[in-house]
């Protein structure tokens, strides 16, 4: 059974990824990948395909080496703020019972997209937001890095230790397993590797997080099961 971090009393807190975990933006980033790949006369499915398991300048030196990467990331840029504006986005169901009942204060999102499309897609699905968001422009070094969950818990004021991670993404799984934190899967079918715990929707999860909140062990909770 993995153990996971926590001191008894301590003030708990809840980072939370934002794509894939609270927000359902699959369709979307697979449209803004399809478009953009159309537009430089790529595969869309092979471009989406390295996307997924890169980051966009890793992807476009996979799948456009003779394009200029700056022009190729200004082009996404464009079509992933034009798809915050006028494309159809769903919060995953929970999210907003959760954020709701979480004290201010003991929780914030970690992203690696942007702070002003973060805040766009929560407009849109009516999400409140956090006074802290650590997107991809507050660090320079990006999920895997512990580096984007460090700098919340350091922001919040909390101790790794004391911070429980949600992630869906491997990536974002390592980085708060690296920042010393408890991490909890949601959202995927399997446990992605590492993962304390496993839910395979955030629906699922929604009593456990706010009693993690809370301060209660989720081994004190009945049916609760830990990822062994």
């Amino acid at each position: 059974m993995i153990s996971e971090p926590g001191r008894p009393g301590a003030m708990r807190y809840v980072l939370f990824d934002v794509d894939g975990t609270l927000i359902d933006a699959v369709g979307n980033q697979r449209l803004v990948w399809r478009t953009w790949a159309e537009r430089y006369g790529l595969d869309p499915d092979e471009v989406y395909r390295v996307a997924l398991r890169t980051r966009p300048m890793e992807t476009f030196a996979r799948v456009a080496p003779d394009r200029d990467a700056g022009e190729c990331l200004a082009a996404l840029h464009e079509l992933e703020d034009e798809d915050v504006r006028t494309g159809s986005y769903a919060a995953f169901q929970g999210a907003s019972e959760l954020l709701n009942a979480l004290e201010p204060g003991a929780w914030a999102l970690v992203t690696s997209n942007y702070e002003h499309r973060v805040r766009g897609r929560f407009a849109r699905t009516g999400l409140p937001v956090p006074k802290i968001v650590v997107d991809a422009a507050a660090v320079t070094e990006g999920k895997p890095s512990p580096v984007p969950y460090l700098q919340a818990a350091a922001q919040l004021g909390a101790r790794p230790e004391d911070c429980l991670v949600v992630e869906d993404a491997p990536s974002g799984v390592q980085s708060g397993l690296s920042a010393g934190m408890t991490v909890w899967g949601v959202n995927t079918p399997a446990a992605v590797d590492g993962v304390h715990r496993h839910f395979v929707s955030l629906r699922e999860a929604v009593r456990d997080i706010l009693a993690f909140a809370s301060g209660v062990h989720p081994d004190r909770l009945e049916g609760s099961a830990t990822v062994e």
